[in-house]
């Protein structure tokens, strides 16, 4: 019996890790839940699940969790706790499902006491790479990536990687692949939410559609996989059934196909290097639409090259372009600022921010947090 801490329970992620394991109470036990500050979501959970711990983040919601919570669950509150159900002596699998930089110190504390991670927080990697891939080497811990791209290439690499020549990244195009650059300035934080093959949260939703989550993808592809920027592209595939492609140099190329359905790679990631059952669907091919692939167009998509800089750039400059990221797309999502003022914001703070090397901790959130401050400002001056 595996226990499992849930970090993120409450997002799409989570919700779907929760119903995986549902299929499985003989193999894996909820150890723990973490949310920011949903407490009735929360509750129902508590009464469903019965962890140990639950955790929310905000103090006020804490409270309120804790009077209504069923006997035998311990509320916890605040960031240190994340971090004191991450790294528990119990604990076997962190499910690291807490989404952008808030996830970080959380992540690390289940790398450094050696817990299988399951990935879904791809900022600690974009944030964080070398101290998390150097922890991991250091406690033994195994990072499992849950994106679905990622995990279509780590299962694709299964056999080994000798003669790995290059991987590819499969991106949907989000809802705005067809539209025309002239009309992406009208767009609204409602329409940029509405991404025709995923269910998502609002800002993964708004990611997707300026493509910086693939952005953050390549970055994240280079720590997990120990690849170069110029050994990963990015094809658009509207369908999301192909979860990318891995070349060899032998001209063979492998590929993971499958419903876009989260649960897929959650399983995987929770029965490694075995195989559950998901609960998801057979792919037919015959009943799909034909599969198409584009290539991406950077003029329509600036945050991709952003990204691309970034991780040629090394050193501070990906967690520069994270937390200018998060900034930009608060304020896009509180109607502060237009969609193309997106790519705008970050390529600004990407130059106005100093480069610096962050091989600590403490070193990755300053640069996080000068880098909101300065996204901050670039947005404030542009009103």
């Amino acid at each position: 019996m595996k226990e499992v801490s849930i970090l993120g329970a409450t997002g799409s992620i989570g919700l779907n890790t929760l119903e995986v394991i549902s299929r499985h109470t003989d193999k894996y036990k909820v150890f723990a839940l973490s949310a920011n500050k949903s407490w009735q979501k929360m509750l129902l959970l508590c009464k469903t699940h019965m962890p140990t711990y639950a955790v929310l983040v905000d103090p006020d919601a804490a409270e309120s969790l804790r009077k209504t919570a069923p006997e035998g669950v311990t509320v916890l509150s605040g960031e240190n706790a994340l971090i004191e159900i991450a790294s528990h002596k119990e604990v076997d699998y962190v499910m690291a499902a807490v989404v952008g930089s808030a996830g970080m110190a959380s992540t690390l504390a289940a790398v450094d006491t050696g817990k299988r991670v399951m990935l879904a927080n791809k900022e600690s990697l974009v944030l964080a790479g070398d101290l998390l891939i150097n922890a991991a080497k250091k406690s033994g811990a195994e990072l499992i990536p849950v994106d679905s791209e990622h995990s279509a290439i780590f299962q694709c690499l299964q056999g080994g990687i000798d003669g790995l020549k290059k991987i590819q990244l499969t991106a949907s195009g989000g809802p705005f692949l067809k539209t025309p650059i002239h009309e992406l300035k009208h767009v609204t934080p409602e329409r940029a939410c509405q991404h025709p093959n995923w269910t998502m949260g609002k800002k993964i939703s708004v990611d997707s559609a300026t493509m910086m989550n693939k952005g953050l993808e390549v970055i994240e592809a280079t720590f997990l996989f120990g690849l170069s920027s110029n050994q990963i592209e990015v094809v658009i595939h509207p369908q999301s059934i192909i979860h990318s492609f891995v070349y060899f140099n032998d001209g063979s190329v492998l590929s993971q196909l499958g419903l876009p359905d989260m649960r897929s790679a959650i399983s995987y990631a929770l029965s490694y290097p075995e195989r559950h059952n998901s609960g998801v669907e057979d792919l037919d091919l015959t009943k799909q639409k034909p599969l198409e692939f584009i290539s991406p167009n950077m003029a329509i998509f600036p945050c991709l090259g952003l990204a691309y800089e970034a991780l040629k750039q090394g050193k501070n400059a990906p967690g520069t372009l994270n937390a200018s990221n998060e900034i930009a797309v608060e304020a896009f999502l509180g109607n502060k600022i237009g969609f193309l003022d997106i790519s705008k914001t970050i390529e600004k703070t990407l130059l106005d921010v100093p480069v610096s090397n962050v091989d600590t901790l403490e070193r990755v959130v300053e640069n996080d947090q000068l880098s909101r401050q300065i996204a901050r400002s670039v947005i404030e001056s542009s009103a």
